[in-house]
């Protein structure tokens, strides 16, 4: 009768041992997290990185690049929490010197980002546990650019 209380005993310590070890912050699921915010490598658009985990949808991308200008749409999807994603490019793309315009979000987040003489929009679609990200880069218009160089109405009132 003592083996059996103790064998009981400390079946349940164990039970109640690895229990508590998964409930730990630091389980496998969230280095996995942790990993998808790594910058992968992005060999056709150098300055805006793609977060580790996202792999390309190469049938509904495209990208072309002369000596002035580059105009592309990219796709990726993976797992991942688009609320990491999100917060990824916002850290990288300022990092690589692009402002951020706005971010609107509603089922999806939009990202709107700029340079000298383009723009980048970032569209994060969470689709069940899977995320698509589409990244759409181009020239900003001409007007855009010349308007950057002209003091504004409110600048030649002072």
């Amino acid at each position: 009768m003592k083996i059996t209380r103790l064998s009981i005993l400390t079946i349940l310590c164990l039970a109640f041992v690895c229990g508590c070890e998964t409930l730990s912050p630091n389980n496998g699921s969230q280095n996995i997290n942790t990993a998808l915010l790594e910058p992968a490598i992005n060999p056709k658009i150098s300055d805006i990185p793609i977060p580790a985990g996202l792999k390309p949808v190469y049938k509904e991308s495209y990208f072309f690049e002369n000596a002035g200008m580059r105009v592309g749409v990219l796709k990726y999807k993976g797992k991942s929490n688009p609320d990491f994603i999100v917060n990824f490019f916002k850290e990288q793309l300022s990092m690589n010197n692009w402002t951020l315009l706005n971010i609107i979000e509603y089922n999806n987040r939009l990202l709107n980002f700029e340079r000298e003489k383009e723009t980048c929009i970032i569209n994060v679609e969470p689709q069940g546990s899977t995320v698509t990200v589409t990244i759409s880069l181009g020239p900003k218009s001409q007007q855009d650019m010349a308007n950057k160089d002209r003091p504004s109405k409110r600048d030649l009132l002072k």
